[in-house]
């Protein structure tokens, strides 16, 4: 048997469970749950196509009701030669009309925030498949 669960609501609440292991000093599920948390981001959140360096989550600013991720875009000219980078985070937030709400910050060079918005909703709502093991490590 298996459950499905968008990416979004997956790294929530492993990310709720973590930052409870933290607060009641339970090391070996605090440590679990990271890893999920690392699995989860790895597998599922972009990286490449200008998101060269990956997405990273800050475990420090995300909560159970917020995600934070850093990200660097690498711009490319008309000419189609890289010619820098920008600093980005995408905010994850609930929303009661569509799920979640995304907010990019960061320099709007070259319009990319569309594309960039565009990138992560999809992947937040990419759905995944666990089986109920894996449910319960990140419950």
């Amino acid at each position: 048997m298996t459950y499905a669960m968008p990416v979004y609501k997956a790294l929530a609440s492993t990310v709720d469970a973590y930052k409870r292991c933290i607060e009641r000093n339970n090391t070996e599920w605090e440590a679990r749950h990271e890893s999920k948390i690392e699995e989860i981001v790895k597998g599922c959140m972009p990286s490449g196509s200008g998101i060269d360096c990956g997405t990273k989550i800050d475990l420090n600013a995300s909560t159970g009701e917020k995600l934070v991720f850093d990200i660097s875009y690498h711009h490319m000219n008309d000419g189609g030669m890289y010619d820098g980078w920008t600093e980005h985070r995408v905010i994850v937030t609930p929303s009661l009309v569509s799920d979640f709400d995304l907010r990019i910050t960061g320099p709007n060079r070259n319009d990319i925030k569309e594309y960039l918005h565009e990138c992560y909703q999809t992947a937040l709502s990419e759905v995944l498949e666990a089986t109920p093991a894996q449910t319960a490590l990140a419950s």
